[in-house]
């Protein structure tokens, strides 16, 4: 590829790899001072490393989603639908997720039948999971349930946590998950809605897709992510 060919975007895209791997080695030198301060019994550096890795781990899922949403928008993403182990699958993420969700002593369940077997995209179903478990982290008192069920031939992944829920102006419109813009007041950009949704969405069975819906209740009474797979 010429000089005068490569855009913008492709250089962003580059770009974005690269730290993306940097805070890769970044993140797993922090963990490990982390658990050699628990060790050591510094109980404080613990905790402020805790916090540190997290919002880390929080940018290096923001920059995957970067990535994926640039590949699928160029049409290069290898989209892999296959028969896959749900229970598997949820299980993977949690435990990716296991150090940072004991920093903040939250109980996380999960509710998956081991026979849970879908065709879907697993490594972007996996990204969908790490993102609502990131949202809930922020959200939760200190529980988050994961639950996959198969009901009425659709694959539903739901994640709940027991905070205060969604506001009323999110939960009016059930493709907010993908439209919202940027909140300068929250900081936040919708990007992980908006990621979430167009993998669901990339999810067909004939007439039918998948989608991403938002609300409140579930077993804990707070927010709940909910995806839908055909």
């Amino acid at each position: 590829m010429a000089q005068d060919d490569i855009s913008f975007t492709d250089l962003i895209a580059s770009s974005i790899h690269d730290m993306k791997n940097s805070l890769n080695v970044q993140i797993s030198e922090l963990e490990k001072i982390s658990e050699q301060c628990r060790k050591d019994g510094d109980l404080q550096a613990y905790e402020d490393l805790g916090g540190v890795i997290y919002q880390a781990s929080r940018m290096n899922s923001n920059l995957v989603q970067l990535l994926s949403l640039y590949k699928l928008d160029k049409a290069i993403y290898p989209i892999d639908i296959a028969e896959c182990d749900i229970a598997e699958l949820v299980g993977d993420v949690l435990l990716q997720n296991q150090s940072v969700m004991d920093f903040k002593n939250i109980t996380v369940t999960m509710d998956c039948s081991g026979d849970c077997l879908w065709y879907v995209d697993r490594d972007l179903v996996a990204g969908v999971l790490l993102n609502a478990l990131n949202n809930a982290y922020q959200y939760t008192r200190d529980k988050i349930r994961v639950a996959a069920r198969i009901q009425d031939g659709w694959l539903e992944l739901r994640v709940e946590d027991n905070g205060q829920g969604y506001p009323a102006y999110m939960l009016r419109d059930e493709a907010v998950a993908g439209a919202k813009g940027v909140s300068f007041l929250t900081g936040s950009t919708g990007l992980g809605f908006h990621f979430s949704s167009q993998v669901a969405r990339m999810h067909r069975n004939g007439e039918r897709q998948g989608a991403l819906v938002i609300e409140n209740g579930g077993a804990y009474g707070g927010g709940c992510f909910v995806v839908r797979l055909p």
